[in-house]
């Protein structure tokens, strides 16, 4: 067997690092695949809901992604990307949609379009066909529709779907119900079921005039004729009523109105300007507690931030100390309460601070009834409490880091210049401990300020106002109000419009707040 000859002078040879860029680009294939059969799936689901804003903003990242991976000339952008795709996902679209519903009606009764309105109104407003019978119906499909098959009195089979009205085919009926329908299957009890919410939505019409009205059932078993008493005309933009003839015009504030003020309960979106902001300023409903809450807002933040830094900083200092046996044990005892989930911590002190049945009260207090969480000032020096549980282990760690990242040359330097132990702490520990930890004391008062999860978990914002009609407490803070406005704990009508215009109200004082804090702690990167 001849010996391999070596390859001729000049010729190329394929290298380690060419296979391996081979198989990254091959790997950088395949994840931009799933990356753009990802985006092409959102893409069709937005051209089917009607989204084109969330369309196109995916089609333009797809685009700039695909550029960026297979281009050379981008090789910086390849680090970027990512984060601004999740930057613009998660804050930019999100605070730009709230500003965009802050200045709507979106809530209770407007919740979508006019066309929506308009035909929810048709609908929610049908009666039965008086003197019209009632049929045993059999729920067909044909395709992806759904339809009603019935036996008239004269033992036809008709059927229809919603776009097909009623009509007369050869099929077979089995005491007085339909039981085979040419070109379309019969649905069994189990697939009704599956799909009962799009049964008892369908309406049938029984003819190619809709003032015979359409068939619908509510049972699907059986079906009788309903005639909505609420015709719309479309030229002349009214609804009227046909049982009393009331004539019912569309108002500015997104409703159906007659001459005498009556209006239709359903209602659509609409832009009503900066009426969310004043009804939050000006409606004593909401005026007064809003300032109430927005004082014990500020509080709380501050008072949280103080009180666990200067905790976690007396804990770091004393642990810091080289002739502290044990100090590793310490420590991890210490930021036990950070490794418990915030949320469940807060419902375990909820428990424990009952009035009547909490841990605090029965055995620590010999059986006290002591209002902790139902006391206006108990329950927020509570809050403060459970706060100051929660929160200190996390200024412990980073009071720790910064002091031990403080050289030590600069500490012997100070007491060689003849410094005592306040006068370095307070000359030259300090301002070297609130360069590294200045910005993250704004992060905690940006936390604090919308602390959600504490204030829901363990007081829920009570206990309430006596004196305010809306379901508002002395705990809320200005995010717990926003969420009892928006109505979606259920003891309001939903708000949305209102509840955004609080939430730009919210991201306007913390932008603000941190835009000012973070430079004046430019001052800082001078002593660094």
């Amino acid at each position: 067997m001849a010996p391999e000859q070596p390859p001729a002078a000049g010729t190329p040879r394929r290298t380690s690092h060419a296979r391996d860029f081979g198989r990254g680009f091959v790997v950088k294939l395949i994840l931009m695949a799933l990356v753009n059969a990802l985006g092409v799936y959102v893409v069709l689901a937005a051209w089917g809901e009607e989204s084109y804003g969330i369309m196109w903003s995916m089609v333009a990242m797809l685009v700039v992604a695909d550029y960026v991976y297979f281009s050379r000339r981008a090789l910086p952008l390849k680090y970027i990307v990512p984060g601004l795709v999740f930057l613009l996902a998660y804050q930019i679209f999100t605070v730009v949609y709230t500003g965009v519903v802050a200045f709507t009606n979106y809530g209770d009764g407007h919740n979508s379009t006019k066309q929506d309105a308009i035909e929810f109104l048709l609908i929610s407003n049908e009666r039965r066909v008086e003197g019209s019978p009632t049929y045993p119906v059999t729920v067909v499909r044909a395709g992806d529709q759904l339809g009603f098959a019935i036996v008239n009195a004269d033992g036809e089979v008709r059927v229809g779907t919603a776009e097909q009205p009623l009509q007369t085919v050869d099929g077979t009926a089995t005491d007085g119900v339909a039981s085979e329908v040419p070109g379309y299957e019969v649905l069994g009890r189990q697939e009704i079921l599956e799909n009962a919410d799009d049964v008892t939505a369908l309406r049938v019409p029984v003819s190619d005039d809709a003032e015979d009205g359409s068939l619908r059932t509510q049972d699907a078993r059986n079906a009788f004729v309903a005639k909505s008493f609420l015709e719309y005309d479309e030229e002349a933009d009214v609804m009227r009523d046909l049982s009393t003839g009331a004539v019912y015009t569309p108002s500015d504030e997104g409703y159906f109105v007659a001459e005498d003020g009556t209006r239709l309960q359903t209602g659509w979106r609409v832009n009503v300007g900066l009426d969310n902001f004043a009804t939050a300023f000006g409606d004593a409903r909401y005026a007064t507690p809003f300032f109430k809450i927005l004082a014990w807002t500020f509080a709380f933040a501050i008072l949280s931030v103080l009180t666990t830094f200067l905790l976690g900083l007396f804990l770091a200092i004393v642990f810091n100390d080289p002739r502290l046996r044990g100090r590793k044990i310490y420590r991890t005892l210490l930021i036990l309460p950070y490794a418990v989930p915030g949320f469940l911590a807060a419902l375990l002190w909820s428990g424990m601070l009952n009035r009547r049945y909490g841990f605090v009260n029965e055995m620590l207090l010999g059986g006290a009834e002591v209002g902790w969480l139902t006391d206006p000032t108990l329950a927020k020096l509570s809050v403060l409490g459970v706060n100051l549980w929660l929160g200190f282990p996390y200024m412990f760690l980073i009071a720790t880091g910064a002091l031990q990242a403080i050289p030590s040359d600069v500490l012997e330097a100070a007491k060689i210049d003849g410094a005592g132990r306040i006068r370095t702490w307070w000359s030259v520990t300090m301002p070297l401990l609130l360069v590294s930890t200045a910005p993250l004391l704004i992060s905690s008062f940006a936390f604090n300020f919308n602390n959600f999860t504490l204030i829901y978990m363990l007081t829920r914002g009570g206990p309430r106002f006596t004196d305010a009609s809306v379901p508002l407490g002395h705990t809320d803070i200005l995010i717990s109000m926003v969420y009892s406005v928006s109505g979606l704990d259920g003891t309001a009508a939903k708000n949305y419009g209102l509840a955004s215009a609080l939430s730009i109200v919210i991201f306007v004082i913390v932008a603000t707040i941190s835009a000012l804090a973070f430079r004046r702690t430019r001052s800082l990167e001078e002593i660094n």
